[in-house]
């Protein structure tokens, strides 16, 4: 039937790049608790310490796509796993804001180049008839990576420099990576655009399992004989529709970014801790709930996309998630969330200044005003002894920390959060966390890896990658100093107006590709 085992294992080992993307997206969430406390962020570096990411992401977006239309996409996939092995290398000897910074940039660098080398080599070596499932395989492998990167901040969540072992596990499964996907074909398609057709026809038999496969190369050099002739250019011009076509790229990874789930991702761990989940350990272990739910979703969405249709998948998506941002906002109105407590709830500060039991904090000023002298020059420096003072409010965190105590007190005004809203937004959570786990998040991706002509594929999905990282990456920003400023529960709201707007744009502008060869594809979007 032309997906043979070869096949199927090509893109399965090309897909473990979607499991290092998940693992190191997640992650952050419950490292950020400990390394809070051990480098005393502030809400707005632990803003940048998320975002630092996302900051090489939308560089290797800007300049990844000329990599991989130039070099290849076999080649793009081995350089990333590399660039994550040495990004995760580079964290684990210091503690060091700096370096911290410079690290989590490499891992973007690495996870942004091969989100988009991943997408365009698996379309590329699929037969017509299970792309979709052999592309939403990659974001599968992103949500397996989530939900692992859940349990492991789960796991070392009481364990004294934790965050150093969370870091640490990609580091065999990047390499080996690297080392596999040596031995993996490189994309017909990928061959016939370099004019190398003879040995294009020897991988498609061995992709298709056939002894001649001269009928799909002849369509694959008719369709790029064209192709390969775009500039970067023309995907701003109305030639082939690639304008049109490009506009709805953009705005479907829009919609991926506006309506929420990359804040949920990051700051899952943080958002349960002020509904109620207390300790770092209740807040990880929720989250890892956030994560199963993920896999669990996505699962049906990979192996029924090629009959149901990703339009379809697309639509149920965006009006699930509508429904259960409305309820998550509702729930939080009358849970007085005060984000400030949140960002500052693993500071060592809290147990230099507070004595147990005591839950009336401290202002923003005081705060500033203690640590401007102590806490800056240690956290800035490269490798910097810590101040006696540091080290001693470190060795209290992890005392209560390893005690399980419940150090940051209520995050309301007044008294304990009521179960039954605790658990009623985790539910909402957890609801809309499945719906773009169907829809949005592996769906978007199949449509992008479809709808560009083949000799400019790879600079058509930098672009509108690059687009999604510099959303993603504005607002992780600001996300708790939004959140801060106009609650919870609004910002909720704004997202269900993202996610009513996403099923109008779904249903008027993105075509049904189910069945469809990437070439008749491009050929119907062209007029």
């Amino acid at each position: 039937s032309g997906c043979g085992t070869f096949t199927f294992l090509s893109s399965a080992v090309a897909a473990v790049s979607g499991l290092l993307m998940g693992y190191e997206l997640g992650l952050i969430s419950g490292a950020l608790l400990q390394m809070s406390s051990i480098l005393v962020l502030s809400c707005k570096e632990q803003e940048i310490v998320v975002s630092s990411l996302l900051f090489g992401a939308l560089f290797a977006s800007l300049t990844g796509g000329f990599l991989i239309d130039r070099f290849g996409r076999r080649p793009a996939i081995i350089i990333a796993s590399s660039l994550l092995v040495l990004g995760s290398l580079i964290l684990l000897p210091y503690e060091s804001y700096g370096i911290l910074i410079v690290g989590r940039i490499a891992i973007g660098i690495s996870i942004s180049l091969s989100s988009i080398a991943t997408c365009v080599y698996i379309a590329e070596i699929a037969p017509q008839h299970r792309r979709g499932l052999l592309v939403s395989l990659n974001e599968l492998m992103i949500v397996i990576g989530i939900l692992f990167a859940y349990i492991s901040n789960y796991a070392f969540a009481s364990i004294s420099h934790g965050w150093k072992y969370m870091f640490g596990l990609v580091i065999p499964l990047g390499a080996l990576q690297a080392v596999a996907m040596y031995f993996l074909p490189p994309s017909p398609r990928f061959l016939v655009m370099k004019n190398n057709d003879e040995a294009a026809r020897k991988v498609l038999e061995k992709l298709r399992e056939t002894s001649d496969a001269t009928k799909e190369l002849t369509v694959i050099k008719s369709s790029l004989k064209d192709e390969h002739q775009y500039s970067f250019l023309d995907l701003f011009r109305s030639k082939n529709n690639m304008r049109a076509r490009m506009l709805v790229g953009l705005t479907l990874v829009f919609f991926v970014q506006t309506t929420g789930q990359p804040n949920i991702l990051f700051y899952a761990s943080t958002v349960l801790k002020s509904v109620g989940f207390q300790s770092n350990e209740a807040a990880s272990l929720a989250s890892t709930g956030v994560g199963v739910v993920k896999v669990v979703s996505t699962v049906p969405a990979t192996v029924f996309v090629d009959q149901v249709g990703s339009k379809t998948f697309l639509c149920i998506g965006s009006s699930v998630m509508a429904v259960s941002l409305v309820t998550m906002g509702l729930v939080n109105r009358n849970i007085h969330v005060n984000f400030t407590n949140v960002c500052r709830s693993q500071s060592p500060e809290d147990f230099f200044l507070q004595r147990p039991g005591n839950l009336t904090g401290v202002t923003n000023g005081s705060l500033k005003d203690l640590f401007a002298s102590k806490a800056s020059p240690e956290r800035l420096s490269f490798g910097a002894q810590k101040s006696p003072h540091v080290a001693r409010t470190e060795e209290l965190n992890r005392t209560a920390l390893a005690g399980g105590k419940s150090t940051t007190g209520s995050h309301m005004e007044s008294g304990e959060v009521p179960v039954v809203l605790k658990w009623l937004s985790l539910g909402s959570l957890l609801v809309y966390v499945a719906a773009f786990s169907i829809g949005l998040g592996p769906m978007s991706w199949l449509v992008l890896s479809e709808i560009f002509p083949g000799g400019i594929r790879g600079r058509a999905m930098a672009l509108t990658s690059s687009m999604n990282w510099g959303i993603n990456l504005l607002i992780s920003l600001t996300f708790l100093t939004v959140t801060e400023l106009i609650g919870l529960s609004s910002v909720c709201f704004i997202y269900t107006v993202m996610s009513l707007a996403s099923l109008a744009f779904v249903i008027v502008f993105i075509p049904e590709t189910k069945g469809c060869s990437l070439e008749q594809i491009s050929m119907e979007l062209a007029k």
